[in-house]
């Protein structure tokens, strides 16, 4: 019998005065579907920091006690598991899993990052260490790229040799690429022969700052199953872990390296 999976994905509004009713529906879905794992965005619980091109400091320690204290209430969401990254004192952006027996617990830190209009990462935060660590998601073996780190694709490869069934890319990405972006998703599932399961935050457009939502679940042969929109903000999928594993001895992925 398949060993499967509820994985849920979404769009959650940045803005702070819209963040709380985003949780609140994201919260009544969860209950809904019941789902295993919900991957939030990139650093969900404060205004998107790096799109001023000026670290402010006092804002990144704001951002910190932010995370902290939503992480702190993560239980009331109502899934087993969270993936999603949060800003460390450190000044560092930090892919985490949380459940319920364990809170919070860091993965692996952000080590690509870009410095463009929007999303002056390099400014704002350091980068981690250059280790791309797995670690288990209820009985998935899990590997968590974030956001950037995906067009760096011999990562995938990397996780693919590591045996993940499950890929989570937490994303702040905007409007105008969100086809490069799911391209770049159907790819990295294909090496990985791994679920590619993402979430974006979103803000309409003209807002300020173009984040465009876009969550999907893509299949280990690159099958996109779903999309998130602003008229279905989320989504859950069913996945099977044995078609992820049965993945890594087709084609790509027996390939040597």
């Amino acid at each position: 019998m398949s060993e499967t999976m509820d994985v849920t994905v979404c769009q959650l509004d940045s803005r702070d005065d819209h963040r709380p009713a985003g949780i609140a529906a994201l919260t009544d879905h969860v209950a809904r579907t019941r789902s295993d794992v919900v991957v939030l965005p990139e650093m969900p619980f404060s205004q998107w920091l790096a799109a001023a091109p000026v670290c402010d400091p006092a804002r990144w320690r704001r951002s910190v006690i932010e995370h902290d204290e939503s992480i702190a209430g993560l239980a009331g969401l109502g899934a087993t598991t969270v993936v999603a990254s949060r800003p460390t004192p450190r000044r560092r952006n930090e892919a985490f899993v949380w459940s319920a027996t364990t809170g919070a617990v860091g993965v692996r830190e952000k080590y690509y990052l870009p410095d463009d209009e929007g999303y002056w990462e390099a400014t704002w935060y350091d980068r981690g260490e250059r280790r791309f660590d797995s670690c288990r998601v209820g009985p998935a073996r899990t590997g968590v790229l974030l956001c950037s780190e995906l067009w760096f694709l011999e990562w995938a490869r990397h996780y693919a040799r590591s045996g993940v069934e499950l890929l989570c890319v937490p994303r702040a990405t905007p409007w105008q690429t969100l086809d490069q972006w799911l391209a770049a998703g159907r790819t990295a599932a294909v090496c990985a022969g791994a679920y590619c399961v993402s979430s974006n935050h979103w803000v309409p457009s003209g807002s300020g700052i173009e984040h465009g939502g876009a969550g999907w679940v893509i299949s280990p042969d690159g099958v996109v199953l779903a999309v998130t929109d602003e008229k279905e903000p989320f989504a859950t999928v069913e996945i099977d872990l044995d078609l992820a594993r049965k993945a890594k001895h087709t084609y790509p992925r027996y390939v040597k390296e």
